[in-house]
């Protein structure tokens, strides 16, 4: 079975989600800035995870809060 080298989680995409859940223009936020000084909470982070465990990624809250950035997070979904 090849192996799918098409990542499903772009940082176009968390970036929408991200700036979704914050309520934020998408084009305000930074995909290098610690979202949690955005306004980023543990509930939204959990709204996120479930959104993108449906969509096939094994992550946890956890791996997520440690490093809460969009390109982080963009390299954990497609790990």
């Amino acid at each position: 079975m090849p192996h799918e080298t098409t990542a499903r989680f772009t940082v176009d995409r968390v970036l929408a989600d991200a700036a979704h859940i914050l309520a934020e223009p998408v084009e305000t936020v930074d995909p290098a800035e610690n979202l949690f000084d955005r306004g980023m909470d543990s509930v939204r982070v959990m709204s996120l995870m479930e959104k993108w465990r449906s969509d096939g990624a094994e992550t946890d809250f956890a791996d997520l809060a440690e490093n809460p950035t969009v390109h982080a997070w963009v390299a954990l979904l497609n790990a």
